[in-house]
């Protein structure tokens, strides 16, 4: 079992490159959009896809490796919270930008409460690297 929280927790980075990546170019889209679209719909299909599976992710991570700590998965969390933010700090600066018709509320709330989100995943990672080994207890 030891390791495969290292795998678990780069799958999770992975998760929220990929939802920053989508956020960004569907933010950029609605700055001057060509057809038609429905942003509430596409920002919950983007989240089911990206951002929930990596925070499932990156809490799992976590909570399999709080008991020794790990230095490698707290950095990769600390990265993923990185990730997370500028990619929402990015997207926040574009919702100026936004076509008028498309800048509802959930278009402006999502790279905030994002945001809040990372400021957690960063703070989980930076527990992991303080955390030190307790000793396993033998039963035989």
């Amino acid at each position: 079992m030891v390791g495969i929280e290292k795998y678990i927790a780069i799958a999770a980075i992975g998760l929220f490159a990929m939802f920053t990546g989508e956020i960004n170019v569907f933010y950029n889209y609605l700055t001057n959009p060509n057809v038609e679209t429905e942003p509430e719909a596409k920002l919950l299909m983007y989240i089911s896809i990206g951002a929930a599976p990596a925070s499932v992710m990156a809490g799992t991570a976590f909570i399999m490796s709080k008991r020794y700590g790990s230095r490698q998965v707290g950095l990769i969390l600390i990265g993923s919270g990185i990730i997370l933010l500028i990619g929402m700090f990015v997207a926040n600066s574009t919702i100026s930008r936004i076509d008028s018709n498309y800048r509802i509320y959930i278009v402006g709330i999502l790279p905030q409460l994002f945001m809040v989100i990372s400021v957690a995943i960063m703070a989980s990672g930076a527990f992991l690297l303080r955390t030190k080994k307790r000793p396993i207890k033998e039963f035989f």
